[in-house]
């Protein structure tokens, strides 16, 4: 499953509490990368809202190996997120479309839940640098390959879900 939505627009959470309500064993494939104190404390914040009994594994570049060894029918996967994993691929200099192919092949084998979550950030003004159009654009297209390969995907705004797939 997809779960797209703006900055703050409660998209983790509703990741979580998916996960928490499938009975499954939670683990959560974050990746972020602590750069400065301002991103510290919000993964900090993230760490804090999880119940004790999460599993969390780091993974910022390799989010396909990674759910390739936890990937199980027993347990739930919830990936936050794929925006701060494209930000880290584009930043380490890595071929972003081989990523995305790889990640959409992973997704299609059946082995177990993944809640995917990613920012939707099409939506607002188009950025005024080269980078920030580029990143805009990879973030597009990657969302638009992961919501082909996902079974269901949802957007979540001001807190509530909104069904996209299946419609």
């Amino acid at each position: 499953m997809l779960i797209l939505g703006g900055a703050r627009s409660g998209k983790s959470r509703h990741a979580l509490t998916l996960a928490e309500r499938s009975g499954l064993d939670p683990m959560l494939i974050a990746t972020a990368t602590a750069g400065d104190a301002e991103m510290m404390a919000r993964i900090n914040r993230h760490r804090a809202e999880r119940p004790e009994h999460w599993r969390t594994v780091e993974e910022p570049l390799d989010l396909v190996a990674a759910l390739e060894i936890w990937r199980d029918p027993s347990r739930v996967l919830v990936v936050d997120c794929l925006t701060l994993w494209l930000s880290n691929l584009m930043e380490a200099g890595l071929d972003v479309e081989v990523a995305t192919t790889r990640l959409t092949h992973e997704l299609a084998r059946p082995r177990g839940p993944i809640l995917l979550v990613s920012n939707e950030v099409g939506l607002g003004i188009v950025p005024a640098n080269e980078l920030g159009r580029q990143f805009r654009d990879a973030q597009g297209f990657l969302n638009q390959a992961v919501a082909q390969a996902c079974e269901r995907v949802t957007f979540v705004i001001a807190g509530l879900p909104l069904h996209l797939k299946p419609t």
